[in-house]
Protein backbone atom coordinates (compact mmCIF):
# COMPACT_ATOMS: atom_id res chain seq x y z
CA UNK A 1 0.00 0.00 0.00
CA UNK A 2 1.18 3.12 -1.00
CA UNK A 3 0.75 6.38 1.04
CA UNK A 4 1.47 10.06 -0.99
CA UNK A 5 1.76 13.18 0.54
CA UNK A 6 0.97 15.00 -2.58
CA UNK A 7 -1.63 17.45 -3.43
CA UNK A 8 -3.77 15.30 -6.00
CA UNK A 9 -7.73 16.60 -6.11
CA UNK A 10 -10.61 14.29 -5.15
CA UNK A 11 -11.62 13.29 -8.78
CA UNK A 12 -14.48 15.54 -10.54
CA UNK A 13 -17.12 12.98 -11.76
CA UNK A 14 -20.19 13.84 -13.78
CA UNK A 15 -23.93 12.76 -12.89
CA UNK A 16 -23.67 9.42 -15.34
CA UNK A 17 -19.95 9.00 -14.07
CA UNK A 18 -21.31 9.24 -10.38
CA UNK A 19 -24.73 6.71 -10.67
CA UNK A 20 -22.15 4.01 -12.93
CA UNK A 21 -19.51 4.33 -9.70
CA UNK A 22 -22.81 3.82 -7.17
CA UNK A 23 -25.98 2.62 -9.55
CA UNK A 24 -27.42 1.41 -6.13
CA UNK A 25 -28.03 2.41 -2.09
CA UNK A 26 -26.65 -0.78 -1.39
CA UNK A 27 -23.70 -2.97 -2.66
CA UNK A 28 -21.32 -5.60 -1.85
CA UNK A 29 -17.95 -3.78 -1.54
CA UNK A 30 -16.66 -6.05 -4.37
CA UNK A 31 -13.93 -3.00 -5.78
CA UNK A 32 -11.89 -0.70 -3.48
CA UNK A 33 -11.73 2.82 -3.28
CA UNK A 34 -9.09 4.25 -5.66
CA UNK A 35 -9.18 7.90 -4.72
CA UNK A 36 -6.73 9.72 -2.23
CA UNK A 37 -8.28 11.09 1.00
CA UNK A 38 -6.81 13.19 3.81
CA UNK A 39 -6.37 11.46 7.18
CA UNK A 40 -8.67 13.28 9.29
CA UNK A 41 -11.37 12.07 6.45
CA UNK A 42 -9.85 8.74 6.74
CA UNK A 43 -10.42 8.78 10.53
CA UNK A 44 -13.27 10.77 10.59
CA UNK A 45 -15.38 7.87 7.83
CA UNK A 46 -14.05 5.60 9.75
CA UNK A 47 -15.55 6.46 13.72
CA UNK A 48 -18.57 7.10 11.76
CA UNK A 49 -18.85 3.62 10.46
CA UNK A 50 -17.89 2.13 14.13
CA UNK A 51 -20.90 4.05 15.47
CA UNK A 52 -23.41 2.55 12.47
CA UNK A 53 -22.46 -0.56 13.17
CA UNK A 54 -23.16 -0.01 17.03
CA UNK A 55 -26.18 1.02 16.45
CA UNK A 56 -26.96 -2.10 13.90
CA UNK A 57 -26.00 -4.23 16.78
CA UNK A 58 -28.05 -2.31 19.81
CA UNK A 59 -31.27 -2.33 17.84
CA UNK A 60 -30.65 -5.61 17.00
CA UNK A 61 -30.67 -6.82 20.26
CA UNK A 62 -33.17 -4.86 21.91
CA UNK A 63 -35.68 -5.08 19.04
CA UNK A 64 -37.04 -7.39 16.47
CA UNK A 65 -35.06 -7.03 13.37
CA UNK A 66 -37.68 -6.10 10.20
CA UNK A 67 -39.95 -4.56 12.63
CA UNK A 68 -41.45 -1.04 12.34
CA UNK A 69 -39.19 0.37 14.92
CA UNK A 70 -36.25 -1.33 14.17
CA UNK A 71 -36.49 -0.26 10.67
CA UNK A 72 -37.39 3.55 11.28
CA UNK A 73 -34.47 3.88 14.50
CA UNK A 74 -32.13 2.03 12.01
CA UNK A 75 -32.71 4.98 9.31
CA UNK A 76 -32.65 7.49 11.15
CA UNK A 77 -29.24 6.74 12.66
CA UNK A 78 -28.23 6.17 8.85
CA UNK A 79 -29.42 10.05 7.76
CA UNK A 80 -27.58 11.21 10.88
CA UNK A 81 -24.50 10.26 9.71
CA UNK A 82 -24.65 10.86 6.52
CA UNK A 83 -24.36 7.57 4.67
CA UNK A 84 -26.94 5.72 2.07
CA UNK A 85 -29.91 3.55 2.48
CA UNK A 86 -32.80 4.81 -0.32
CA UNK A 87 -32.74 4.64 -4.08
CA UNK A 88 -33.91 7.14 -6.44
CA UNK A 89 -32.92 9.67 -3.98
CA UNK A 90 -31.44 13.26 -5.22
CA UNK A 91 -27.61 13.75 -4.27
CA UNK A 92 -27.12 10.63 -3.03
CA UNK A 93 -23.62 9.74 -4.72
CA UNK A 94 -21.54 11.69 -1.73
CA UNK A 95 -23.32 9.54 0.83
CA UNK A 96 -22.78 6.31 -1.25
CA UNK A 97 -19.29 7.39 -1.48
CA UNK A 98 -18.78 7.36 2.53
CA UNK A 99 -20.35 3.99 2.75
CA UNK A 100 -18.12 2.30 0.61
CA UNK A 101 -14.83 3.77 1.76
CA UNK A 102 -15.89 3.98 5.29
CA UNK A 103 -16.42 -0.38 5.09
CA UNK A 104 -13.06 -0.46 3.92
CA UNK A 105 -11.52 1.24 6.17
CA UNK A 106 -12.91 -0.92 8.84
CA UNK A 107 -12.04 -3.97 6.76
CA UNK A 108 -8.23 -3.25 7.84
CA UNK A 109 -9.14 -2.54 11.47
CA UNK A 110 -11.89 -5.34 11.61
CA UNK A 111 -9.85 -8.35 9.94
CA UNK A 112 -7.01 -8.68 12.99
CA UNK A 113 -9.12 -11.28 15.22
CA UNK A 114 -11.73 -14.34 14.61
CA UNK A 115 -13.88 -12.33 16.94
CA UNK A 116 -13.51 -9.30 15.53
CA UNK A 117 -14.05 -10.75 11.90
CA UNK A 118 -17.29 -12.59 12.82
CA UNK A 119 -18.31 -9.02 15.01
CA UNK A 120 -18.24 -7.14 11.60
CA UNK A 121 -19.31 -9.72 8.98
CA UNK A 122 -22.98 -9.75 11.17
CA UNK A 123 -23.49 -6.04 11.73
CA UNK A 124 -22.92 -5.52 7.97
CA UNK A 125 -25.07 -8.57 7.22
CA UNK A 126 -27.92 -6.83 9.27
CA UNK A 127 -27.06 -3.46 7.86
CA UNK A 128 -27.25 -5.43 3.68
CA UNK A 129 -30.49 -6.67 5.06
CA UNK A 130 -31.88 -3.02 6.27
CA UNK A 131 -31.08 -1.51 3.05
CA UNK A 132 -32.46 -4.87 0.51
CA UNK A 133 -35.63 -4.87 2.76
CA UNK A 134 -36.40 -0.99 1.25
CA UNK A 135 -34.99 -1.85 -2.30
CA UNK A 136 -37.46 -1.26 -4.82
CA UNK A 137 -38.73 -4.63 -6.75
CA UNK A 138 -37.75 -3.21 -9.69
CA UNK A 139 -34.09 -2.73 -9.09
CA UNK A 140 -33.64 -5.62 -7.52
CA UNK A 141 -32.60 -7.65 -10.95
CA UNK A 142 -30.27 -5.09 -11.29
CA UNK A 143 -28.45 -5.16 -8.12
CA UNK A 144 -28.20 -8.84 -8.72
CA UNK A 145 -26.59 -8.54 -11.65
CA UNK A 146 -24.02 -5.86 -10.62
CA UNK A 147 -23.02 -7.67 -7.48
CA UNK A 148 -22.25 -10.28 -9.94
CA UNK A 149 -24.96 -12.99 -8.71
CA UNK A 150 -26.58 -14.35 -11.71
CA UNK A 151 -29.94 -15.26 -10.58
CA UNK A 152 -32.37 -15.00 -13.19
CA UNK A 153 -36.23 -14.75 -12.57
CA UNK A 154 -38.04 -17.55 -14.43
CA UNK A 155 -40.99 -16.90 -17.05
CA UNK A 156 -44.25 -16.18 -15.95
CA UNK A 157 -45.24 -20.15 -17.63
CA UNK A 158 -42.51 -22.02 -15.61
CA UNK A 159 -43.76 -20.06 -12.32
CA UNK A 160 -47.74 -21.55 -13.22
CA UNK A 161 -46.42 -24.73 -13.53
CA UNK A 162 -44.83 -25.14 -10.28
CA UNK A 163 -46.96 -22.36 -8.13
CA UNK A 164 -48.59 -24.61 -5.89
CA UNK A 165 -45.67 -26.59 -4.84
CA UNK A 166 -43.24 -23.06 -4.52
CA UNK A 167 -46.38 -21.07 -2.05
CA UNK A 168 -45.86 -24.99 0.01
CA UNK A 169 -42.39 -24.59 0.40
CA UNK A 170 -41.72 -20.98 0.78
CA UNK A 171 -40.69 -19.26 3.98
CA UNK A 172 -43.32 -16.79 2.64
CA UNK A 173 -46.57 -19.48 2.47
CA UNK A 174 -48.22 -17.59 4.78
CA UNK A 175 -48.53 -14.08 2.71
CA UNK A 176 -51.65 -13.96 0.72
CA UNK A 177 -51.94 -16.17 -2.50
CA UNK A 178 -52.25 -13.34 -4.35
CA UNK A 179 -49.45 -11.43 -3.21
CA UNK A 180 -47.28 -14.71 -3.82
CA UNK A 181 -48.33 -14.47 -7.40
CA UNK A 182 -47.41 -11.23 -8.81
CA UNK A 183 -43.60 -11.96 -7.15
CA UNK A 184 -40.94 -13.02 -9.12
CA UNK A 185 -39.36 -16.31 -8.55
CA UNK A 186 -35.68 -16.98 -9.12
CA UNK A 187 -34.09 -20.26 -10.22
CA UNK A 188 -31.06 -20.75 -8.18
CA UNK A 189 -28.55 -23.76 -7.86
CA UNK A 190 -29.35 -25.98 -5.07
CA UNK A 191 -25.83 -25.32 -3.73
CA UNK A 192 -26.39 -21.58 -2.98
CA UNK A 193 -29.61 -22.00 -1.51
CA UNK A 194 -28.43 -24.60 1.67
CA UNK A 195 -29.60 -22.35 4.17
CA UNK A 196 -33.34 -22.80 3.04
CA UNK A 197 -33.01 -26.18 2.36
CA UNK A 198 -31.89 -27.52 5.57
CA UNK A 199 -34.71 -25.30 7.14
CA UNK A 200 -37.02 -27.66 4.38
CA UNK A 201 -38.41 -23.51 3.18
CA UNK A 202 -37.76 -24.41 -0.49
CA UNK A 203 -38.86 -26.07 -3.62
CA UNK A 204 -36.06 -27.85 -5.45
CA UNK A 205 -36.34 -29.86 -8.87
CA UNK A 206 -33.12 -30.79 -10.68
CA UNK A 207 -30.47 -29.40 -8.65
CA UNK A 208 -32.01 -26.27 -8.82
CA UNK A 209 -33.98 -24.34 -5.67
CA UNK A 210 -36.90 -22.02 -7.05
CA UNK A 211 -36.80 -19.03 -4.37
CA UNK A 212 -39.89 -16.49 -4.60
CA UNK A 213 -38.39 -12.80 -4.38
CA UNK A 214 -39.08 -12.27 -0.38
CA UNK A 215 -37.30 -15.43 0.17
CA UNK A 216 -34.38 -13.96 -2.10
CA UNK A 217 -32.78 -12.14 0.94
CA UNK A 218 -31.36 -15.39 2.97
CA UNK A 219 -29.22 -16.06 -0.72
CA UNK A 220 -28.11 -12.66 -0.95
CA UNK A 221 -26.65 -12.62 2.52
CA UNK A 222 -25.16 -16.10 2.38
CA UNK A 223 -23.11 -14.65 -0.68
CA UNK A 224 -22.36 -11.67 0.78
CA UNK A 225 -20.94 -13.48 4.24
CA UNK A 226 -19.08 -15.93 2.44
CA UNK A 227 -17.22 -13.44 0.13
CA UNK A 228 -16.91 -10.67 3.02
CA UNK A 229 -15.62 -13.75 5.19
CA UNK A 230 -12.86 -13.98 2.33
CA UNK A 231 -12.31 -11.14 1.63
CA UNK A 232 -11.20 -10.49 5.18
CA UNK A 233 -9.09 -13.29 5.33
CA UNK A 234 -7.20 -11.56 2.32
CA UNK A 235 -6.70 -8.53 4.29
CA UNK A 236 -5.47 -10.09 7.11
CA UNK A 237 -2.61 -11.86 5.47
CA UNK A 238 -1.44 -8.45 4.16
CA UNK A 239 -1.87 -6.27 7.49
CA UNK A 240 1.60 -6.31 8.38
CA UNK A 241 2.40 -3.72 5.53
CA UNK A 242 -0.50 -1.36 6.45
CA UNK A 243 0.47 -1.36 9.93
CA UNK A 244 4.19 -0.23 8.89
CA UNK A 245 2.69 3.35 8.21
CA UNK A 246 3.04 5.09 11.16
CA UNK A 247 0.02 7.39 10.34
CA UNK A 248 -2.32 4.64 10.62
CA UNK A 249 -1.18 1.92 12.59
CA UNK A 250 -2.22 3.69 16.13
CA UNK A 251 -6.03 4.15 14.51
CA UNK A 252 -6.43 0.83 13.09
CA UNK A 253 -5.18 -0.66 16.58
CA UNK A 254 -7.58 1.62 18.44
CA UNK A 255 -10.49 1.57 16.22
CA UNK A 256 -11.61 -1.42 16.60
CA UNK A 257 -12.32 -1.26 20.02
CA UNK A 258 -12.72 2.67 20.51
CA UNK A 259 -14.98 4.66 22.09
CA UNK A 260 -16.38 7.46 19.64
CA UNK A 261 -18.80 9.38 21.87
CA UNK A 262 -18.18 12.03 25.20
CA UNK A 263 -15.40 12.13 26.87
CA UNK A 264 -17.14 13.06 29.96
CA UNK A 265 -13.56 15.02 31.54
CA UNK A 266 -14.57 17.26 33.91
CA UNK A 267 -14.96 20.67 32.35
CA UNK A 268 -18.63 21.57 33.10
CA UNK A 269 -18.82 19.51 36.05
CA UNK A 270 -16.38 20.02 38.64
CA UNK A 271 -17.55 20.41 41.87
CA UNK A 272 -21.19 19.76 41.31
CA UNK A 273 -21.22 16.38 43.45
CA UNK A 274 -20.44 16.78 47.03
CA UNK A 275 -18.58 13.71 48.82
CA UNK A 276 -21.68 13.32 51.48
CA UNK A 277 -23.78 12.06 48.43
CA UNK A 278 -21.29 9.75 46.60
CA UNK A 279 -22.65 6.69 49.27
CA UNK A 280 -26.33 7.66 47.75
CA UNK A 281 -25.70 8.11 44.41
CA UNK A 282 -23.95 4.84 44.42
CA UNK A 283 -26.94 3.13 44.52
CA UNK A 284 -29.27 5.21 42.34
CA UNK A 285 -27.15 6.26 39.71
CA UNK A 286 -24.10 4.13 39.41
CA UNK A 287 -23.67 1.26 36.94
CA UNK A 288 -23.22 -2.02 38.46
CA UNK A 289 -19.27 -1.46 37.81
CA UNK A 290 -18.68 1.08 39.92
CA UNK A 291 -21.24 0.35 42.72
CA UNK A 292 -19.16 -2.98 42.91
CA UNK A 293 -15.77 -0.86 43.04
CA UNK A 294 -17.49 1.49 45.92
CA UNK A 295 -19.05 -1.10 47.98
CA UNK A 296 -15.44 -2.65 47.78
CA UNK A 297 -13.54 0.29 48.65
CA UNK A 298 -16.58 1.12 51.34
CA UNK A 299 -15.80 -2.63 53.00
CA UNK A 300 -11.98 -3.43 52.54
CA UNK A 301 -10.77 0.43 52.60
CA UNK A 302 -8.58 -0.17 49.46
CA UNK A 303 -8.97 -1.02 46.05
CA UNK A 304 -5.84 -1.98 44.23
CA UNK A 305 -4.48 0.00 41.10
CA UNK A 306 -7.05 -0.92 38.29
CA UNK A 307 -9.80 -0.61 40.88
CA UNK A 308 -8.73 3.02 41.88
CA UNK A 309 -7.75 3.86 38.19
CA UNK A 310 -11.14 3.44 37.15
CA UNK A 311 -13.17 4.21 39.59
CA UNK A 312 -11.26 7.66 40.44
CA UNK A 313 -11.77 8.62 36.86
CA UNK A 314 -15.33 8.09 36.89
CA UNK A 315 -15.78 10.20 39.91
CA UNK A 316 -14.14 12.51 38.33
CA UNK A 317 -16.21 12.56 35.65
CA UNK A 318 -18.94 13.29 37.22
CA UNK A 319 -17.81 16.44 39.05
CA UNK A 320 -15.18 15.56 42.03
CA UNK A 321 -12.75 17.91 41.91
CA UNK A 322 -8.90 17.58 42.58
CA UNK A 323 -9.13 18.47 45.99
CA UNK A 324 -12.38 16.40 47.01
CA UNK A 325 -10.68 13.23 45.06
CA UNK A 326 -7.47 13.84 47.38
CA UNK A 327 -9.50 13.95 50.64
CA UNK A 328 -11.81 11.12 49.73
CA UNK A 329 -9.47 8.44 48.97
CA UNK A 330 -7.37 10.04 51.68
CA UNK A 331 -10.18 9.25 54.55
CA UNK A 332 -10.56 5.73 53.38
CA UNK A 333 -7.93 4.68 52.94
CA UNK A 334 -7.06 5.91 56.94
CA UNK A 335 -9.74 4.07 57.84
CA UNK A 336 -7.71 1.25 56.54
CA UNK A 337 -4.88 2.02 58.64
CA UNK A 338 -3.03 3.63 56.05
CA UNK A 339 -0.35 5.91 57.74
CA UNK A 340 -1.32 9.53 56.29
CA UNK A 341 2.28 9.94 55.01
CA UNK A 342 2.74 6.72 53.31
CA UNK A 343 -0.43 7.82 51.58
CA UNK A 344 0.65 11.06 50.45
CA UNK A 345 3.92 9.94 49.92
CA UNK A 346 2.44 6.88 47.80
CA UNK A 347 -1.04 7.37 46.59
CA UNK A 348 -1.51 11.52 46.42
CA UNK A 349 1.02 11.74 43.13
CA UNK A 350 -1.14 8.99 41.34
CA UNK A 351 -4.79 11.15 41.94
CA UNK A 352 -2.80 14.26 41.18
CA UNK A 353 -1.08 12.64 37.95
CA UNK A 354 -4.46 11.65 36.67
CA UNK A 355 -5.96 15.10 36.83
CA UNK A 356 -2.99 16.34 34.86
CA UNK A 357 -1.14 18.45 37.60
CA UNK A 358 1.52 15.80 37.10
CA UNK A 359 4.42 14.09 35.03
CA UNK A 360 3.35 15.11 31.55
CA UNK A 361 0.32 16.76 32.57
CA UNK A 362 -2.46 15.22 30.38
CA UNK A 363 -5.51 14.99 31.51
CA UNK A 364 -7.23 11.46 31.88
CA UNK A 365 -10.44 11.08 30.84
CA UNK A 366 -13.31 8.34 32.40
CA UNK A 367 -13.22 4.55 30.83
CA UNK A 368 -15.85 4.22 28.39
CA UNK A 369 -17.42 0.40 28.36
CA UNK A 370 -15.28 -0.68 25.32
CA UNK A 371 -12.46 -0.01 27.20
CA UNK A 372 -13.42 -1.58 30.39
CA UNK A 373 -14.48 -4.95 28.84
CA UNK A 374 -11.46 -5.24 26.59
CA UNK A 375 -8.61 -4.44 28.45
CA UNK A 376 -6.88 -5.13 32.33
CA UNK A 377 -9.48 -7.94 33.13
CA UNK A 378 -9.85 -7.87 37.06
CA UNK A 379 -7.60 -10.70 38.91
CA UNK A 380 -8.14 -12.25 42.00
CA UNK A 381 -8.43 -9.68 44.40
CA UNK A 382 -9.56 -7.00 42.02
CA UNK A 383 -12.91 -5.23 42.10
CA UNK A 384 -12.47 -3.74 38.79
CA UNK A 385 -13.94 -4.70 35.24
CA UNK A 386 -17.57 -5.18 33.86
CA UNK A 387 -19.82 -7.35 35.83
CA UNK A 388 -21.38 -8.52 32.68
CA UNK A 389 -18.41 -9.67 31.09
CA UNK A 390 -16.08 -10.66 34.24
CA UNK A 391 -18.48 -12.07 36.04
CA UNK A 392 -19.43 -15.60 36.74
CA UNK A 393 -22.71 -16.14 35.99
CA UNK A 394 -23.86 -17.54 39.53
CA UNK A 395 -22.43 -14.76 41.17
CA UNK A 396 -23.40 -12.10 38.96
CA UNK A 397 -27.11 -13.45 39.65
CA UNK A 398 -26.57 -13.36 43.10
CA UNK A 399 -25.84 -9.43 42.47
CA UNK A 400 -28.61 -8.53 40.15
CA UNK A 401 -30.86 -10.22 43.33
CA UNK A 402 -29.06 -7.87 46.10
CA UNK A 403 -30.01 -5.08 43.74
CA UNK A 404 -33.89 -5.89 43.56
CA UNK A 405 -33.87 -6.96 40.08
CA UNK A 406 -37.21 -8.84 39.10
CA UNK A 407 -36.95 -12.73 38.40
CA UNK A 408 -37.96 -12.48 35.14
CA UNK A 409 -35.23 -9.15 34.25
CA UNK A 410 -32.03 -11.13 35.67
CA UNK A 411 -33.36 -13.90 33.17
CA UNK A 412 -33.53 -11.34 30.64
CA UNK A 413 -30.03 -9.88 31.52
CA UNK A 414 -28.51 -13.49 31.57
CA UNK A 415 -29.74 -14.29 28.40
CA UNK A 416 -27.86 -11.11 26.53
CA UNK A 417 -24.95 -11.71 28.84
CA UNK A 418 -24.73 -15.50 27.34
CA UNK A 419 -24.82 -13.63 23.87
CA UNK A 420 -22.26 -11.39 25.12
CA UNK A 421 -23.58 -8.21 24.49
CA UNK A 422 -22.63 -6.70 27.93
CA UNK A 423 -23.40 -3.23 27.12
CA UNK A 424 -27.12 -3.99 26.49
CA UNK A 425 -27.41 -5.98 29.17
CA UNK A 426 -26.06 -3.25 31.29
CA UNK A 427 -29.18 -0.67 29.32
CA UNK A 428 -31.82 -3.42 30.77
CA UNK A 429 -30.49 -2.66 33.92
CA UNK A 430 -30.65 0.85 33.40
CA UNK A 431 -34.46 0.44 32.05
CA UNK A 432 -35.38 -1.83 35.21
CA UNK A 433 -33.57 0.06 38.15
CA UNK A 434 -35.22 3.47 36.69
CA UNK A 435 -38.54 2.08 35.00
CA UNK A 436 -38.88 2.97 31.50
CA UNK A 437 -39.54 0.82 28.84
CA UNK A 438 -37.16 2.34 26.54
CA UNK A 439 -33.98 4.64 27.48
CA UNK A 440 -33.83 5.97 24.40
CA UNK A 441 -29.62 5.85 24.01
CA UNK A 442 -27.03 3.40 23.03
CA UNK A 443 -25.24 2.77 26.20
CA UNK A 444 -21.50 2.70 25.82
CA UNK A 445 -20.07 4.40 28.98
CA UNK A 446 -20.78 4.63 32.55
CA UNK A 447 -20.82 8.17 32.76
CA UNK A 448 -23.44 8.32 30.20
CA UNK A 449 -25.33 6.12 33.04
CA UNK A 450 -24.47 8.59 35.61
CA UNK A 451 -25.66 11.82 33.81
CA UNK A 452 -29.13 9.91 31.70
CA UNK A 453 -29.91 8.21 35.29
CA UNK A 454 -29.64 12.01 37.20
CA UNK A 455 -31.09 13.32 34.28
CA UNK A 456 -34.66 11.09 34.75
CA UNK A 457 -34.45 11.09 38.35
CA UNK A 458 -33.41 15.22 39.03
CA UNK A 459 -35.61 16.19 35.98
CA UNK A 460 -32.73 18.08 35.53
CA UNK A 461 -30.20 18.53 32.49
CA UNK A 462 -28.00 20.78 34.65
CA UNK A 463 -25.52 18.26 35.96
CA UNK A 464 -25.08 16.41 32.21
CA UNK A 465 -22.31 17.69 29.92
CA UNK A 466 -24.11 19.94 26.60
CA UNK A 467 -20.38 19.84 24.75
CA UNK A 468 -20.17 16.26 23.01
CA UNK A 469 -16.30 15.72 21.74
CA UNK A 470 -15.42 12.38 20.29
CA UNK A 471 -12.97 10.72 22.51
CA UNK A 472 -9.15 10.68 20.71
CA UNK A 473 -7.30 7.36 21.03
CA UNK A 474 -4.63 9.08 23.08
CA UNK A 475 -5.16 11.39 26.54
CA UNK A 476 -5.40 14.62 25.92
CA UNK A 477 -3.30 17.82 27.06
CA UNK A 478 -4.63 19.68 30.29
CA UNK A 479 -4.08 22.83 28.63
CA UNK A 480 -4.48 23.59 24.91
CA UNK A 481 -4.54 26.03 22.40
CA UNK A 482 -7.20 26.40 20.13
CA UNK A 483 -4.87 28.75 17.51
CA UNK A 484 -2.16 25.76 18.03
CA UNK A 485 -4.82 22.98 16.85
CA UNK A 486 -6.66 24.49 13.95
CA UNK A 487 -3.33 25.00 12.53
CA UNK A 488 -2.45 21.89 13.25
CA UNK A 489 -5.28 20.72 12.33
CA UNK A 490 -4.92 22.60 8.81
CA UNK A 491 -1.85 21.39 8.26
CA UNK A 492 -2.48 17.52 8.69
CA UNK A 493 -5.44 17.78 6.43
CA UNK A 494 -3.60 19.63 3.30
CA UNK A 495 -0.38 18.13 3.32
CA UNK A 496 -1.13 14.67 4.17
CA UNK A 497 -3.56 11.99 1.94
CA UNK A 498 -3.75 8.53 1.88
CA UNK A 499 -3.48 7.01 -1.58
CA UNK A 500 -7.03 4.96 -1.52
CA UNK A 501 -5.74 3.53 -5.35
CA UNK A 502 -3.67 1.34 -3.18
CA UNK A 503 -5.55 -0.08 -1.05
CA UNK A 504 -6.21 -2.69 -3.94
CA UNK A 505 -3.19 -4.58 -3.17
CA UNK A 506 -4.78 -5.39 0.41
CA UNK A 507 -8.32 -6.44 -0.50
CA UNK A 508 -7.63 -8.21 -3.82
CA UNK A 509 -6.83 -11.88 -4.08
CA UNK A 510 -3.63 -11.44 -5.66
CA UNK A 511 -1.74 -10.05 -2.87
Amino acid sequence: MQFSGGNRKRLRLGGDQRNACYPHSLQFYLEPPSENISLIEFESLAIDRVKLLKTVENLGVSHVKGTEQYQSKLEAEIRRLKFSFRENVENEYERRRRDHISHFILRLAYCQSEDLRRWFIQQEMDLLRFRFSILPKDKIQSFLKDSHLHFEAISDEERSLREHEIIASSTSSSAPKSELELESVYKIPFADALDLFRGRKVYLEDGFAYVPLKDIVAIVLNEFRAKLSKALALTARSLPAVQSDERLQPLLNHLSHSYTGQDYSTQGNAGKISLDQIDSLSTKSFPPCMRQLHKALRENHHLRHGGRMQYGLFLKGIGLTLEQALQFWKQEFIRGKMDPDKFDKGYSYNIRHSFGKEGKRTDYTPFSCMKIILTNPPGQGDYHGCPFRHSDPELLKQKLQSYKISPDGISQILDLVKGTHYQVACQKYFEMTHNVDDCGFSLSHPNQFFFESQRILTGSKDIRKESIQPEAPQPKPSVQKNKDASSALASLNSSLEVDMEGLEDYFNEDS
